[in-house]
């Protein structure tokens, strides 16, 4: 049984996060190995001289973040699976950049664990021995065919079977469709929106893109901007725009396809968490309105799980098949089983029932988190909350946005500084959590200097 040094300050209060806290940094910094048994609740509270409520409250946030298991008779361990933080340049692996949580990541323990389980089950029982060949680069007919009517329904896409492509994900997708467009014409002159991820933005340039950023405002993507970029292809997040939470506007969706019908650009939609909305009514997609123009890009990610590896693609049909094309001669296409599965998720509607689950979750979690941050940080002013995994928070004048992004770490919250704010995403936190974290960041902003 590990014992712990965990250095509790009384004071300060919320003691049950204090201790997750202390607990999370021993896992991820490898001073507690997976696997290693902790004391139990009432012996740890006895030694640091605490109610074993407390205590209680901190395993099991750490429970449900995935950094502890605990089973009946077994006591709590260290979680065996890769909670740790892994380093650049490690031994074995030099130069790697771990990519972890983000702002935008979903509750990983929320996965439907035994319906997905059910999905591969039938999957394995009945699918043919010829359908475990190497299956068609783009996708395999059925999961293709679901796709179509699943976003047909659920995003307003013009979409057919032929239009769509499956790939690993969206980064995946925008690369392979950077590429296309590079073959038909050297490099790709791309405009990206500002502020952007910046997480995208080396894949896209290794991919063939030369890139221009063009403003977003209260509407938007600023269109006449883009238009003086003089670029070839533009990419963006329309339903639910990265960072700031912005939907686009009727008037400037209406000015951006007859640009590109005038110009023949082409826009790439990413539409990474159209999924979860919470106050206002669905926004249908940019490629319904112009299918000949607009690719739109979609993933598991955000409902499901990265680590899936599932998302897909709805192109011009000459995109789509450069698309495929590219994939035989890549990678020879995405795991059969897994995208079978997938298709047996949606059409029995285990993938709706998911997101409805979690559609209710997340709003509570939403909730939550605006109702801390009006409570215990009035000076921040948050937007972008009608929808996504995450809100954007600008900070007050001359606040330093990345000493009080690693306060917020330092509590529990995960976020991205941006330009004069912050990106926090809420997905991960159970509800009972988020108002106990974003008053120890409170707490943490009085006593240290966070400002330029």
């Amino acid at each position: 049984m590990a014992d712990l040094h965990l250095a509790v300050d009384r004071s300060a209060g919320g003691l049950a996060g204090q201790i997750a806290r202390e607990l999370r940094e021993s896992i991820r910094s490898g001073r507690l190995v997976r696997g290693a048994r902790l004391p139990a609740s009432r012996d740890l509270a006895r030694d640091l001289g605490l109610s074993r409520g407390v205590v209680v409250e901190a395993y099991e946030q750490l429970v449900a973040e995935g950094f502890l298991e605990a089973r009946v008779g077994a006591g709590t361990r260290v979680a065996a699976g890769p909670v740790g933080r892994p380093q650049e340049g490690r031994s074995g692996d030099p130069g790697t950049t771990y990519y972890g949580y983000r702002p935008t990541s979903p509750d990983l323990t929320a996965f439907p664990r035994q319906a997905w389980l059910a999905a591969i089950r039938h999957v394995l029982a009945t699918l043919p021995g010829d359908f475990l060949d190497y299956g068609d680069p783009g996708g395999v007919p059925e999961l293709r065919e679901e796709l179509a009517g699943y976003l047909r329904r659920v995003r307003a896409a013009d979409a057919d079977a032929g239009q769509v492509v499956i790939v690993t994900g969206v980064a995946q997708g925008l690369s392979l469709v950077v590429r296309a467009l590079a073959e038909a014409g050297g490099r790709v002159a791309l405009a990206v929106e500002e502020p952007t991820s910046p997480r995208q933005l080396p894949l896209l340039r290794r991919a063939g893109a030369d890139l221009a950023g063009v403003p977003v405002d209260a509407e938007g993507i600023d269109v006449a901007a883009l238009a003086r970029t003089g670029a070839r292809a533009v990419l963006l997040t329309p339903a639910h725009h990265y960072p700031t939470g912005v939907v686009l506007s009727p008037r400037r969706r209406a000015d951006l396809i007859a640009w590109a019908a005038e110009t023949g650009a082409i826009l790439l939609e990413d539409d990474y968490d159209a999924e979860f909305r919470f106050d206002r009514d669905p926004v249908g997609c940019l490629q319904g309105l112009a299918p000949d123009r607009v690719v739109l890009a979609g993933s598991v990610s955000k409902s499901l799980a990265p680590g899936l590896r599932l998302g897909w693609l709805v192109a011009p049909p000459d995109i789509a098949q450069s698309v495929r094309r590219a994939r035989g001669e890549l990678d020879l296409g995405s795991p059969v089983i897994d995208q079978y599965a997938l298709a047996r998720f949606i059409r029995t509607g285990g993938y709706d029932r998911h997101l409805r689950r979690m559609r209710r979750e997340y709003r509570r979690r939403r909730d939550a988190l605006v109702r801390a941050l009006a409570e215990h940080l009035p000076a921040l002013k948050v937007h972008g909350i009608s929808a996504g995994l995450h809100l954007y928070a600008e900070l007050p004048g001359g606040w330093d946005e990345p000493r009080v992004a690693e306060a917020a770490r330092a509590c529990g919250l995960t976020v991205d500084p941006v330009s004069s704010a912050l990106v926090i995403g809420f997905a991960r936190l159970p509800e009972h959590r988020i108002a106990e974290a974003v008053r120890d960041l409170g707490v943490m902003i009085d006593r240290q200097n966070v400002w330029t």
